[in-house]
């Protein structure tokens, strides 16, 4: 079958089957004496696999090591050790989203819990401050507190020439 009819039937762009093939994923193409792909009939079932694949969270380098040329040689333990990896990768990426859900919703009840008239400014340092970050204003605040004392060079000849005399 040419690309256009594979195209048509998959519902696939020809580039993206091309792309497909150009990465290894559809090794049984072949070409005619004018250069013109020929795809098995297949290859149809094969490009199905590698969207839903791709939906499941499967990299396209992870898909090349599970799904066969042949379709019919697939083998059952490998597969399905894949599979059960993704579902642990998925798992674990719940976790870190249901906690980063759980930050995010903490912070948000932080910013929300502003005191009355409280200024923007001041309940943002507020935050900060109950989050343990010092805020701008803190900063500049403490730096400002304690003025660096600024000495002349002639002011510290001076006062060397006081201490050796």
């Amino acid at each position: 079958m040419k690309i256009g009819e594979l195209a048509r039937q998959t519902g696939m762009a020809a580039s993206a089957i091309r792309f497909y093939e150009a990465r290894g994923l559809l090794s049984q193409v072949r070409r005619g004496a004018n250069g013109y792909r020929d795809y098995p009939p297949e290859t149809a079932q094969l490009l199905a696999i590698i969207g839903q694949a791709q939906q499941a969270g499967f990299s396209l380098d992870e898909i090349k090591q599970l799904v066969p040329a042949d379709i019919s040689t697939w083998q059952h333990a490998p597969l399905l050790a894949a599979l059960k990896s993704k579902v642990s990768d998925i798992e674990a990426l719940e976790q870190r989203l249901a906690h980063s859900k759980q930050q995010l919703q903490a912070l948000i009840q932080l910013v929300e819990a502003k005191p009355g008239e409280m200024p923007c400014e001041e309940n943002a340092a507020r935050v900060l401050a109950t989050m343990g970050i010092a805020s701008p204003e803190g900063a500049a605040k403490a730096t400002t507190s304690v003025k660096p004392v600024i000495v002349s060079r002639g002011a510290r000849r001076h006062k060397q020439g006081e201490k050796q005399g």
